[in-house]
Formats: structure tokens, sequence, C-alpha cells
């Protein structure tokens, strides 16, 4: 594979923080909430990004939901153009001023080699990309290489469902403000993100098939501690650009929103449900009516 052909599926990937879920568990029931005034309900369902095409995740709730639903949202458009997730990639992604591994410890550099050899790759493939798309890169390529994609994961199918019926799709962000997300970072955070990427990738076990599992049953209690809690714990500045400002934002607008009547469903990456800082509790603190539905 060339370089090129790995930052293509490194970066079309939103939030790297939801790669590490691939496929599995024929039951399903990812978690799903309802936000509801007396004329308005919103859905809210937590999505994963990557997923073999084999999982079975839908269910008879979502279903009834997205057939009610008169709008869907998503975080960005999960039906871009290729060619501008390239010009992006570009943009953003590279460095041709500075390698990759001048940026980075010899403890990264020595992770990050074996990581990339482990999964069939080589580090001056990605040499000269920056800390987050490497990061981003390493996150999805053992899944990818098993099947994975992007074209298979849940915001992509419901998007495509929801063009060929002529339902009006929205986006929270443009693709390019979701790629800036990542690109804005301080080049410490940045490094810090591909060091987490890298040694989670090499330490057995990994936590894949667990963050799978929660996530096809619904265990929020789970999938939250084990990933958003130390998000924040240890990477507070990651935690605050990736989650934390977005879901605020996020909130401020499905509160305007509510003041639409009629239904609507929101199909995000699923650490946005999780925790104080989640979806369901921001909107629930704005005093909507919020239950689990799934």
């Amino acid at each position: 594979m060339s370089g090129s052909g790995l930052r293509r599926r490194g970066l079309a990937v939103a939030c790297a923080f939801a790669c590490a879920l691939a496929a599995g568990l024929a039951q399903a029931a990812p978690a799903m909430w309802e936000v509801r005034d007396k004329d308005t309900r919103i859905y809210l369902f937590g999505a994963m990004h990557v997923l073999q095409p084999s999982v079975k995740w839908r269910t008879r709730a979502f279903d009834r939901a997205y057939a009610r639903a008169d709008k869907v949202w998503f975080e960005t458009r999960a039906d871009a153009d290729p060619a501008e997730v390239q010009a992006l990639v570009d943009r953003y992604g590279v460095d041709p001023a500075r390698s990759l591994t001048e940026k980075l410890p010899p403890r990264t550099v020595a992770t990050l080699r074996a990581a990339l050899e482990r999964d069939g790759a080589s580090l001056d493939r990605v040499d000269r990309l920056r800390p987050w798309a490497a990061a981003m890169m390493l996150s999805v390529l053992p899944m990818t290489q098993q099947g994975a994609s992007v074209q298979a994961g849940a915001d992509a199918a419901v998007t495509r469902q929801a063009r060929a019926a002529d339902k009006p799709v929205a986006a929270f962000e443009t693709l390019e403000q979701q790629v800036r997300l990542f690109a804005d970072l301080p080049e410490a955070v940045e490094v810090q993100y591909l060091d987490d990427v890298a040694a989670e990738t090499l330490s057995p076990p990994r936590h894949g098939v667990a963050l799978q599992s929660a996530w096809l049953g619904g265990r929020m209690d789970r999938l939250g501690p084990r990933v958003v809690d130390g998000l924040r714990r240890d990477r507070p500045a990651l935690y605050d650009a990736l989650l934390k400002r977005r879901n605020a934002t996020w909130a401020a607008t499905l509160t305007e929103e509510m003041a639409k009547p009629g239904v609507q469903l929101v199909t995000v990456g699923a650490l946005h449900m999780a925790g104080d800082d989640g979806l369901p509790a921001l909107m629930k603190a704005r005093g909507f009516k919020v239950r689990r539905v799934q």
C-alpha cells in the first residue's frame, strides 16, 4: 500500500477514539436516548465509525427512530468525495518540512516502528505525516486489514439510507472543521496521542474486543469509564478538544432544534454520549426530558 493510501484510510475516520471498535457480536443494542418536550423528539444514537460488514447493530428501536425522523444529524459528511478527503490530508496531515521521527522521542519511534511492521507497514511510509495523522492511521490499520471499513460504519450506512430516501441530512461540522480538531492540537499533545495509540496497539490483551462488546451491548457503564474517564484524567487537552467542547456546541445546536416540532435522529460517535459532558447529560441539564430507550 502506498503512503498516500495509508493516509487516506486513516484520515477518513472522523474521531480516532472511535476507531478501536470493530466487528463482532450477533446480538446488538447500542445505546440510544430520547430527548423530548411537548412537541419535539430527538433520538441520540451512539455510533461506531469503522466496522466490518458482518456486524449486526441495527435494532427495531433504531429502525423506528429512523423511520419517524424528519431529519438525520451526523458529526460530518460520511459520504465525502475521496478527493476532498485527500486534499485535507495533504493540507493538514502532512509536514514536508520536518519528519515524524524528528518530533518523537526514541521510545515512541521504536514503539511506532514495531506497531507498523506488525501490521505490514513501515515507518518510512508515514514519516512525513504529522503525529496526529499517524496516530489515526495506526488506529484503523489493523481493522482495515481484517475487512473493516468506514463505509461499513454505522454513520456511513445511515447516510446512504437517508440519501437514497431523500431524507434531510444535517452535519454538526464540516469535514475541514473535524480534521482541524486534530491539526490544531499543540504538537506535544499530538505526540502524546500517537504514543498512546502505538503503545495500545502493542499491549496484549488489546481493548478492542472489550470495547466492541460494550458498544454492541449498550454498556455505557463500561465504555465511558474505560475510555472517556481515562482520557479526561490523563489527556485533558485531548478530551477538551475532541469531546467536551464539541458536545457543548452540539447541545446548543440541538437546543435550537428542540424549538421546532417534529422528530430528529442524531447519529454520532458513541463516546459523545458518555459521562457528565455527554449529549444525554447536557440535554437533561438544559431542562429537557431525557430517557434511555435502548
